[in-house]
């Protein structure tokens, strides 16, 4: 597989990621457009999420089964489908098939993976992962920067329809360009049983989080949710450990390489997630001798620098894991991390200050992502290279979730009574906490063991 290949995957994947994010700055046009209040907007949001957890390690098992390149040309379809039937809805249920089909969109990262794995030399393979992963990345702040001019020039219509043109041209080039990549397993049946419970776990985990992340369930119905998500769980294991092909490997997900770089995944997501809840949240507030009371555009603004931080990051990050190594890289990722939050618990009254964090936490967070991705898609049995990688897709949705609601919950509780803002206190409380997972975080990284195969 040569250049114009690799390149076909990485447009592919820009343009997904354009996809993925062009909702979020078009939420207060689409309201108006069609009628919904906020949490219809926020639907079409978690509808996409959703999808995602489900379809990410069914599509990353039929990949490594039948196929990279054949499986990933089926879910573009549905993708391209996904974003024509959005483009021209006239109302939310519409829309949210729409964003039902476009959610397949996740798997596309780890049937990238396959390809790469089993078309190019391994000394290419790591530095491979991470470009399209950093496109992928770069591609979700494309979204957020055209969607407004997109939705104000033209129509609410084309933040969909632009995408989805892109896809389906880079999709044609992908399908004459890419060499089509041997199927595996085909003589064992589908262990349908195991793909529906993971997808019922998956599906209850996710509704489950945004329920809770919501606010006002009652103790009770938060332990109902644990105990439906447990009890489908044990389910699946119970399945995958009589199964003669098992949708995953659970002598896979015990291994070394497996569980610790899923364990670091939930870590940095949650660690980004809080971030990109308090930071911007410390930029509005005008509190007495803290905050700026800056506006939503100049927000935005002084986040940009940690978009392309992560960008950069990504792009390089399996250059210097197949130099230094992924535990080298992750571990000095999580060092950063931790000393630039633990030191904006204590120096946060310059905006500057916020931005540098921001941008140091995001491009070592950027890069240890990568590291792990990128190792892990290695590490495992070639056969596995899908089904190992969406995994940790998936996992760094759930990460993501639990961080917004960690940092939500925590300025929630330090609301000052007289301003109605989250006093000072908050932030700190959420940076020492953001500074102590990624000092935590260390403790695993001991585990990580290069070249260790699943």
């Amino acid at each position: 597989m040569g250049g114009p290949a690799i390149g076909a995957l990485g447009v592919l994947a820009l343009a997904l990621g354009t996809l993925q994010t062009v909702v979020d700055p078009a939420r207060p046009m689409l309201e108006r457009e069609l009628g919904i209040d906020s949490a219809g907007a926020a639907l079409i949001v978690s509808t996409l999420l959703i999808t995602g957890a489900i379809v990410a390690p069914i599509a990353g098992k039929l990949g490594d089964r039948y196929g990279g390149k054949r499986v990933l040309l089926v879910l573009m379809a549905l993708v391209s489908a996904g974003g024509a039937v959005s483009s021209l809805a006239p109302n939310l249920p519409v829309l949210l098939v729409g964003q039902t089909l476009q959610g397949a969109m996740v798997g596309a990262l780890p049937l990238s993976f396959i390809l790469v794995r089993k078309h190019l030399p391994p000394a290419q393979t790591q530095v491979a992962i991470g470009v399209v992963s950093a496109l992928f990345t770069a591609g979700g702040a494309i979204g957020t920067l055209v969607a407004g001019p997109l939705a104000e020039g033209l129509s609410w219509n084309w933040i969909f329809a632009a995408p989805t043109i892109v896809i389906v041209a880079a999709t044609a080039v992908v399908s004459w360009l890419m060499p089509n990549d041997p199927p595996s397993e085909q003589d064992t049946a589908i262990d349908w049983l195991g793909v529906a419970l993971l997808s019922a776990t998956l599906l209850a985990l996710m509704l489950g989080l945004l329920m809770v992340t919501d606010g006002g369930l009652p103790p009770v119905a938060v332990g109902g949710v644990v105990l439906v998500v447990a009890g489908l769980a044990a389910a699946w294991v119970a399945v995958e450990r009589r199964a003669v092909s098992p949708m995953v490997e659970l002598r896979m997900l015990a291994a070394p390489a497996m569980w610790s770089a899923s364990v670091l995944t939930v870590a940095i997501a949650a660690i980004s997630a809080m971030l990109q809840t308090l930071i911007p949240k410390m930029f509005g507030v005008a509190g007495d001798g803290y905050g700026f009371g800056l506006s939503t555009t100049d927000i935005g603004l002084l986040m940009m620098p940690a978009t392309i931080a992560g960008v950069v990051a990504g792009s390089v990050g399996g250059l210097a894991v197949q130099r230094y190594g992924a535990r080298v890289v992750v571990t000095a990722g999580a060092v950063v991390t931790a000393g630039a939050l633990l030191a904006l618990a204590l120096l946060h009254d310059a905006s500057w200050q916020l931005v540098v964090v921001r941008a140091l936490a995001a491009f070592a967070g950027s890069l240890a992502t990568t590291a792990l991705l990128a190792s892990t898609a290695v590490a495992v049995a070639a056969k596995d290279t899908g089904i190992a990688t969406s995994l940790l897709v998936v996992i760094r949705l759930v990460g993501a979730v639990v961080g917004g609601q960690i940092a939500g919950s925590i300025l929630a509780a330090g609301i000052d009574p007289a301003s109605g803002e989250p006093a000072e206190s908050a932030f700190v409380t959420g940076f020492v906490v953001a500074g102590l997972v990624a000092v935590l975080s260390l403790l695993v990284v001991r585990h990580m063991k290069k070249g260790t195969e699943a």
